[in-house]
């Protein structure tokens, strides 16, 4: 069911609020309290501040909150603090409300900008909001990675638009904020609406730590045969990131059956360029590489599988393993 499809023709909150339950129901999604809490405020039209923990469904939250700007005849924009993220938000957003409404604008690259739903890095919306300000049509601004606006160099980007903006509705969302109230009675002052803070949730996925001396292959064998894939592994660098998933490549992390899954899930797509051909071979084994400098150049794309260990450009159904870079000691982690 797309959910463009269920937007009401009398766009009351609790129509609106109903009709995205509708589609969640529709998905088999569930929302938690704090995300309906969050819900129920987005579709009154008040500002949210969402500090609930990672995992806790933000996105949902965005999306709903989206939704309700679209039947309600409003223009919102979602911001990020890097292209990937935009990129992502994009696709996820072009699945669900249908390529026609959804646009996208970076410092390179645009696509639809005239669209109802706009993606686009924080800078983008800031410069429109010190260019237009409350002549803009801007009226909602979803701002994601909140906790940006206390950065030293990018900040003002996440400052500007609730300075500039006094007539849109912003929905705010870290799992990093403290004490909120100075933004709870500065937004409600600015914006003439009520604030709303939702916090305090528990963690539906919960953390468990442990420290280990093993061999980083040997851990991930560890950890696939005994059922806690899928694993990422961090490293400093690409290349440290690619070398890494190279090497796997000889260790037992997919079964036949797993394997036959995953050539079943994509097919006749192949790379045929560049670092696309070992990804493909990669990807056939279970194991994906995240690096926005590795994705090969093709206007082909398959759905996002973060949630599955999978990399942005993996359609594996059961991946085994994930290698990936950031500033970071090499490292294991899992869901």
């Amino acid at each position: 069911m797309n959910l463009i499809d269920l937007l009401p023709a009398d766009p009351t909150a609790d129509a609106v609020f109903e009709a995205f339950l509708e589609w969640t129901d529709s998905r088999g999604i569930t929302p938690y309290p704090a995300q309906e809490e969050a819900l129920i405020a987005a579709c009154s039209g008040a500002n949210v501040i969402v500090a609930t923990p990672t995992g806790s469904g933000k996105s949902l939250v965005a999306m709903g909150a989206q939704f309700a700007a679209l039947a309600q005849g409003r223009r919102t924009y979602y911001t990020a603090p890097i292209k990937a993220l935009v990129s992502e938000k994009f696709f996820a957003l072009c699945e669900v409300f249908g390529t026609e409404n959804v646009g996208m604008v970076t410092g390179d690259a645009a696509v639809n900008a005239d669209a109802p739903i706009v993606c686009a890095t924080a800078e983008i919306v800031a410069n429109l909001a010190l260019r237009e300000g409350a002549d803009s049509d801007i009226e909602q601004v979803v701002m994601d990675e909140f906790h940006y606006y206390s950065e030293p160099d990018r900040g003002w980007a996440w400052q500007v638009p609730l300075i500039e903006l006094p007539h849109a509705q912003f929905v705010l969302m870290s799992a990093t904020l403290g004490d909120t109230s100075f933004f709870e009675e500065d937004l409600t002052r600015r914006t003439g609406r009520e604030t709303v803070l939702v916090a305090g949730a528990e963690r539906p996925v919960p953390l468990h730590f442990a420290y280990s001396t093993m061999a980083i292959q040997d851990q991930i064998v560890e950890l696939v045969t005994t059922h806690q894939a899928p694993v990422y592994v961090v490293h400093f660098t690409q290349q440290a990131a690619a070398e890494r998933a190279q090497a796997l490549m000889s260790l037992p992390l997919a079964s036949k059956e797993h394997k036959a899954e995953i050539a079943d899930a994509l097919g006749d797509f192949q790379f045929t360029t560049g670092f696309g051909k070992t990804l493909s071979r990669l990807i056939r084994s279970g194991i994906g590489v995240h690096h926005a400098g590795m994705l090969p150049g093709t206007g082909a794309s398959s759905r996002s599988s973060h949630k599955r260990g999978c990399s942005r450009s993996s359609a594996a159904p059961t991946p085994s393993a994930s290698a990936s870079t950031c500033p970071s000691a090499p490292s294991t982690s899992r869901a």
